[in-house]
């Protein structure tokens, strides 16, 4: 065998490793499935669960980058909103309002991200570990793009769902303001239409004013 021939063959070997990292990590993420959150869907029927959730944060990153005050890449935005849940696997989903759950929130999505971007190619796991990383932070144009649309579109399906969530547990206003306080800062005109909708349910008594 040749010198060609070797190089060609390592060249091979280290394309199916590849491939066989990817498609383990590709079956792992169809576990985010299983995972269900609290908010419900559109017609009330059931919760979504996670991947629906990112999926439908996708569609809504297309439609609504106009409205941002800040000019994002798409690309990056999309992968953030499809990958931000992936922790989830493993972290499980924590309410947006359970203080409690929120008190070991971060360490148990950070063990998370370490176990599911490890099982990726190193090269791939390192940037979506890094783009996982940029949303936590909260900093970039691309977060607060993401973190808007995470936001924003439980609240629609709340409104869908004739407050169904928020009616179960008693969720007030100043959580929901509390939860969105940054996203003024983003979109203006998104940030106006959370508010007429949060007033729209404290009117219908699903959501608690304070």
């Amino acid at each position: 065998m040749n010198e060609t021939e070797t190089e060609k063959e390592t060249g091979m070997g280290l394309q199916k490793e590849r491939l066989r990292q990817q498609i383990r990590f590709i079956v792992e993420a169809d576990k985010v499935k299983n995972i269900f959150r609290q908010t419900y869907l559109a017609d009330g029927a059931r919760r979504e669960n996670d991947a629906e959730h990112s999926w439908h944060l996708a569609l809504a990153a297309v439609l609504l980058q106009e409205h941002m005050k800040e000019e994002a890449d798409l690309t990056k935005v999309l992968i953030m909103v499809l990958i931000h849940d992936l922790v989830e696997i493993d972290a499980g989903d924590t309410y947006a309002y359970d203080e409690a759950g929120a008190a070991t929130k971060r360490e148990r999505e950070l063990k998370a991200a370490d176990r599911i971007f490890g099982l990726l190619p190193e090269d791939q796991g390192a940037y979506f570990r890094s783009l996982w990383d940029e949303f936590e932070e909260y900093e970039t144009a691309d977060a607060k793009f993401a973190h808007l649309l995470d936001n924003f579109q439980p609240l629609l399906l709340n409104d869908a769902s004739d407050g169904k969530s928020w009616a179960e547990h008693g969720v007030h206003k100043s959580q929901v303001c509390k939860r969105n306080e940054r996203i003024p800062e983003t979109s203006e005109i998104v940030w106006e239409k959370m508010q007429e909708i949060m007033d729209q349910h404290i009117r219908k008594g699903n959501l608690q004013a304070d």
